[in-house]
């Protein structure tokens, strides 16, 4: 079940930030990205355990996915699909027109599920992401 993330999820989607990246956000900025009116964060939830989130910003009209994961363990049974499902469904609710985002060049699967959901690969931001150093690829779909 996917779902918005509530206060109780900070520590468990904190240790999620912390497996799946080398640059994990800390607790303190998760905590206080629940409390940002700009952000949306969802969390899949399966049999009371998270399995992974997503959090995303809309200003003016445009969003921006800022951040997914999805425990290892996890991955390759179609479950990204559903955050980033409710992740559009609740863009066009809230009258966003485009999504952008940003991901490591290296991340094939990752891209190819964005461009599952119209993403473009638009241009290229060298030297981007540390430890390891890589560039970012930027993705839009400007028609969600």
């Amino acid at each position: 079940m996917v779902r918005e993330m509530q206060p109780e999820d900070v520590f468990g989607v904190s240790e999620i930030e912390r497996i799946c990246f080398s640059d994990p956000w800390s607790l303190e900025s998760v905590k206080d990205g629940l409390e940002s009116s700009l952000d949306t964060w969802l969390v899949l939830e399966e049999g009371g355990d998270l399995l992974g989130y997503c959090v995303f910003r809309i200003i003016a009209g445009e969003g921006e996915l800022l951040r997914i994961a999805l425990l290892p363990e996890y991955r390759g049974r179609g479950l990204s699909k559903k955050l980033m499902g409710r992740l559009v469904e609740y863009s066009r609710k809230k009258g966003v027109e485009s999504l952008s985002l940003e991901v490591r060049e290296s991340n094939k699967k990752a891209r190819n599920l964005y461009k599952s959901y119209g993403f473009e690969e638009e241009t290229i931001r060298k030297n981007y992401y540390l430890d390891p150093c890589e560039n970012a690829v930027i993705m839009w779909n400007r028609r969600i």
